[in-house]
């Protein structure tokens, strides 16, 4: 596990936050307006309705770069958190999101902290670093893997699937003339992979 400020130097300035191999934390918490908790829970209410959508998924897997993302209301209605694993950088993450139908979403949510400014406001970026507090700890489970290898583990697991299921191979597992590759110790790695 390495801090952010431990990275190979970057055009793009030092931001707050860990990583863990390619994943980075972000964990922003905000004053709520006064009177406007149960506007922003309605918000989130809305929010989580939409997650469902095709849309938002839609846009997550634009974004190609966002792990999971939280948001909790806490401290008697008075704060907010916002939480989330991304892979790449801090800029990046942060321009990515004001692009897609997510971002319009992000700051209808930030509307009410105090202070925020808008997701496409040129101070955007400054406001989130003054409201974010690094974790002290932050831990992968998969710190190698990039959101778009996970898409693409998915999408060769379900091609293999569906190999698998093909009379075809079948047939030619049952084939004496591909005894040696099916004996090879990376074919049984795949087979074995494919069983579990």
């Amino acid at each position: 596990m390495t801090a952010t400020t431990g990275a190979a130097p970057s055009a793009q300035p030092e931001r707050p936050g860990r990583s863990d191999g390619v994943c980075s934390e972000f964990t922003v918490f905000t004053k709520i307006k006064p009177g406007h908790a149960d506007a922003l829970r309605e918000d989130l209410v809305a929010l989580a309705d939409a997650a469902a959508s095709e849309n938002v998924h839609a846009a997550v897997r634009q974004i190609g770069t966002l792990h999971d993302a939280r948001h909790v209301i806490f401290d008697n209605d008075t704060r907010f958190m916002f939480a989330s694993v991304f892979d790449g950088s801090w800029d990046t993450y942060i321009d990515d999101f004001a692009q897609t139908v997510v971002g319009a979403r992000f700051d209808k949510v930030f509307s009410h902290s105090e202070g925020f400014p808008g997701v496409t406001d040129p101070g955007v970026k400054d406001w989130f670093v003054a409201q974010q507090e690094p974790a002290e700890v932050f831990v992968s489970a998969y710190p190698d893997l990039t959101v778009q290898q996970i898409y693409k583990d998915h999408r060769v697991e379900e091609a293999f699937e569906a190999v698998l299921d093909t009379a075809e191979f079948r047939a030619a597992l049952d084939n004496p003339a591909n005894a040696e590759l099916l004996a090879t110790p990376a074919f049984q790695k795949l087979l074995e992979e494919a069983a579990a």
